[in-house]
């Protein structure tokens, strides 16, 4: 089942547009991410999908809801998890999940408290105040009050800004959880290691989509050539490469330099003069999606697109 199909989504404020004609479309029980930098238009395409934004042109369809017509319905089973915690911080847990039970008209009321807090294992927190909580116990709150009314499609915007690496992983591990029910999941993130757990992604670069599909095909399509440098004086050396026509990046991580570039052969020729520098070590690398990601954000002139998208 085809849970988002939207065609030519655009939206414009003070005459700026910050969604340019998007069209995607995610299947039932996919986790897809949204990727790419600040103002983008990531959080954009995500509230015309669910219906909190009505796009000033394109057209679609989420959980079968035509998007332009019949918005309250598709919101009466989105759950929708914002990037700020958006919660009242002098009630408790459980009176915060109270509360969004009364809006969804849960009945009995209770049973589906309870249920909430026991499948976030937040059973010992329920009477703290929400504003005591840490970040990772407040993200499970959010989780569970956006999750509590049975969603067909959870769309989560930076959900794990701000959160510890253990509370990230427990995170993914209930939001693939509920991906494995047919939860539909649509997650705008910053982190490379969030994405490389969603089934495909998209990158969004000034309000449109330029690249899309899994990250094995999106770090394909990309092109990039990576070699690895190991050795000596390697500070120095970074700062000549930079200079180097030919390449695009020059990064440290931990000890060796990654250098990258879209075009190999102009790679290899820029690189060529350093290869036998004594005391340095160079090997071909595997190219990340990080290396994709920083290169859109350096600037991409043409577009491409994956899987139909």
């Amino acid at each position: 089942m085809r849970v988002i199909a939207v065609d030519g989504l655009t939206k414009r404020f003070d005459g700026k547009t910050v969604v340019d004609h998007i069209s995607m479309h995610v299947e039932e029980g996919e986790i897809v991410g949204f990727l790419g930098p600040n103002g983008s238009g990531k959080t954009t395409t995500i509230r015309m999908i669910c219906g909190l934004l009505k796009p000033d042109d394109g057209t679609g369809t989420c959980l079968g809801y035509d998007i332009l017509t019949e918005s309250d319905r598709i919101k009466a089973e989105v759950g929708y998890m914002t990037q700020t915690f958006s919660f009242y911080e002098d009630l408790t847990v459980r009176e915060n999940l109270e509360f969004v039970a009364r809006l969804y008209r849960l009945r009995p009321q209770r049973a589906y408290v309870d249920a909430a807090v026991e499948r976030l294992g937040m059973k010992n927190r329920q009477d703290q105040l929400a504003g005591e909580l840490s970040g990772g116990w407040k993200q499970r709150l959010a989780l569970a009050a956006c999750v509590m009314h049975d969603p067909k499609l959870l769309l989560l915007d930076e959900p794990t800004a701000g959160v510890d690496p253990k509370a990230r992983r427990e995170f993914w591990d209930e939001v693939h959880g509920l991906a494995a029910g047919g939860v539909t999941v649509l997650v705008s993130t910053h982190y490379m290691d969030e994405a490389e757990r969603c089934h495909r992604i998209a990158y969004i670069s000034n309000g449109r989509i330029i690249a899309a599909g899994t990250v094995p095909e999106v770090v394909e399509r990309a092109g990039l050539s990576t070699w690895i440098v190991t050795g000596k004086g390697l500070g120095a050396l970074a700062q000549e490469l930079r200079k180097q026509k030919g390449i695009d990046q020059v990064a440290t991580f931990g000890t060796p330099l990654l250098v990258v570039g879209a075009d190999d052969e102009a790679l290899r020729a820029a690189i060529a003069a350093f290869r036998d520098r004594p005391g340095v070590t160079w090997s071909k690398g595997e190219t990340s999606l990080e290396d994709v990601f920083i290169q859109f954000m350096a600037g991409v002139k043409q577009p491409y697109l994956a899987r139909g998208e």
